[in-house]
């Protein structure tokens, strides 16, 4: 009977003690901490001065709260070139570069056939919401996952992934190969569209959203500046045609722009406007209500990208007034949509990061009004009169086809029938392109370990060379200089911290309010969020968790 008793207390002991760990495992389980929501905030063409050129009159809520309440990441560097937006938007959520992911620019050249292709064209998909051809987008081009993709395969494909922009390339390459869905704006119809890859349909909240013809109504309203135009003291005056680009319709690029009859049916003039990022946030918003985002069990990521600041640098470069307005409506704009996060999810629910594709030049002429040195090199100029060069050497017809992403990309298929040696047409190429003013060098992407260029541009040329996407020279021009052929706005694409010095702030849920000065990557980004989230890193991530940043 004793012996029976004991073995029944040690029988109930075991399965208590049992019963205990698995309460236990089980608390373990659902106790693992993640925000609702994740934010990514991707501002197209932000130069990280921009966070202090207008400080002061910024509002609390918007670049002030980022700064204020979250931490920044005052030294963070894209470490490959050429910088641009399909790039950019791609490093940031995969933490690789184009070597690995294979984004090697907007546009690039299929080395093996001569090919251009765009960064998201698919011709297996058509368009959802449209008729048009700007919907034959998606990711397959993309060779690397994102951390998109990873918190989909993380949840076993229960977390939501919305991804929204202006620009096809900006919606679609954030939010990876596994979204749910990825928007972006059809100029054709003034909607919002996406494509078969995703679905057959649009869901009933876009089309709702849509149905209101919000960039119509947005253009109607003209474009004026929040504050008295002679106290916007950080820009040249108003009227600065020597730098900036004009509307057509307009005399001059001067306020107020009467975006109400200028654009005329063509409902694409939202993107040069600061109206285009305020269109972008409330479709944010819509998704965020139409989706549920940030209530499932699991955490939901939000991949926003504001292109209007990409266009309207373009046009008016960096010292207009128009660059100042927008930076300062943006601010508001993301002020209100932190706000309504608050009130939706809870201050401290969700997390957000801000950071940019690039950033971009001062306009060259301005530089050298003020003996700044800079400069335009004309690369359709220097094309032509290589390509006679090598003609009357070789006898070959159009032997580069083109300088596209400051690479010399060869004619293969020419240079074969012909049978010319590529390493004496490199040999010829390199030696022509070092007697261009603009041009620092002219490096062999095979041979850059032997080039006498500094470590940090040797690098950045490794990192930014596919075989399959990239030219075979890489032209680095001149500290201030860019290719281009007019003389007003500006552009990207450079190694130059101009083009390369980007913003970074993370706010919010997992997120320890601070600074840091050292040196970080724009690879940095992907593995750091997939630390906050617990997750793998994505498939192609060369950069490092900045564990600063974590509480």
């Amino acid at each position: 009977m004793k012996r029976s008793f004991l073995l029944s207390l040690s029988f109930a002991a075991v399965v208590f003690t049992a019963s205990a760990q698995n309460k236990k495992f089980t608390a373990a389980q659902a106790a693992l901490p993640r925000p609702k929501l994740v934010v990514g905030v991707v501002v197209d063409q932000m130069r990280w001065d921009y966070l202090y050129r207008y400080y002061d009159r910024y509002q609390t809520g918007g670049f002030k709260r980022l700064l204020n309440e979250g931490f920044t990441c005052e030294n963070t560097l894209i470490p490959y070139i050429p910088t641009v937006t399909a790039a950019g938007h791609t490093c940031i959520y995969t933490g690789s570069v184009p070597s690995i992911h294979g984004i090697a620019g907007n546009d690039f050249i299929i080395q093996a056939t001569g090919k251009t292709i765009y960064c998201t064209d698919d011709s297996t998909v058509t368009a959802v919401g449209s008729t048009s051809k700007a919907g034959k987008m998606s990711p397959r081009n993309l060779l690397a996952s994102t951390v998109t993709d990873e918190l989909k395969l993380a949840t076993n494909f229960r977390s939501k992934v919305i991804g929204i922009a202006l620009k096809d390339r900006g919606g679609i390459l954030p939010a990876g190969h596994a979204a749910n869905a990825a928007y972006w704006f059809d100029d054709a119809t003034g909607n919002w569209i996406s494509s078969t890859y995703y679905m057959t349909d649009l869901p009933a909240w876009v089309k709702s959203f849509n149905a209101g013809k919000p960039a119509e109504k947005y253009l109607n309203q003209d474009w004026n500046t929040l504050y008295p135009v002679n106290s916007y003291v950080q820009s040249a005056p108003d009227n600065s045609p020597a730098y900036e680009g004009k509307f057509s319709g307009t005399d001059a690029p001067v306020f107020p722009i009467k975006t109400s009859t200028l654009y005329k049916g063509n409902v694409g003039m939202i993107r040069s406007t600061p109206f285009g990022n305020s269109l972008t946030l409330d479709l944010a918003r819509a998704a965020v209500e139409g989706e549920k985002l940030g209530t499932n069990t699991v955490t939901d990521f939000l991949a926003v990208s504001l292109s209007s600041t990409d266009y309207v640098g373009h046009q008016f470069g960096p010292n207009s007034v128009e660059a100042e307005d927008t930076y300062l409506r943006l601010d508001k704009d993301l002020a209100a949509f932190f706000t309504y996060l608050d009130g939706k999810l809870g201050k401290g629910n969700y997390t957000v990061f801000l950071t940019a594709d690039h950033g971009a030049a001062h306009n060259a002429t301005f530089l050298q009004d003020h003996r700044i040195p800079g400069g335009i090199w004309n690369d359709g100029v220097a094309l032509t009169s290589l390509n006679k060069v090598l003609e009357e050497k070789y006898n070959l017809k159009r032997a580069v086809l083109s300088f596209n992403n400051y690479q010399v990309n060869f004619n293969y298929a020419e240079i074969r029938k012909q049978k010319v040696s590529e390493e004496a047409l490199k040999f010829d190429c390199i030696q022509y392109l070092m007697t261009q003013p603009a041009i620092a060098y002219a490096v062999d992407m095979q041979r850059v370990q032997e080039a006498n260029i500094p470590s940090a541009l040797r690098e950045r040329i490794q990192n930014g060379y596919s075989p399959e996407h990239s030219g075979t020279i890489q032209i680095v021009l001149k500290p201030g200089w860019y290719s281009g052929h007019g003389q007003t706005g500006t552009t990207h694409g450079t190694w130059n911290p101009y083009d390369a010095h980007i913003p970074l702030v993370f706010m919010g849920w997992g997120i320890k309010h601070g600074s840091l000065t050292r040196e970080t990557h724009m690879t940095d980004i992907a593995p750091t969020v997939a630390e906050l989230l617990h997750i793998q890193a994505p498939s192609g991530n060369i950069g490092t968790a900045i564990g600063e940043v974590l509480k």
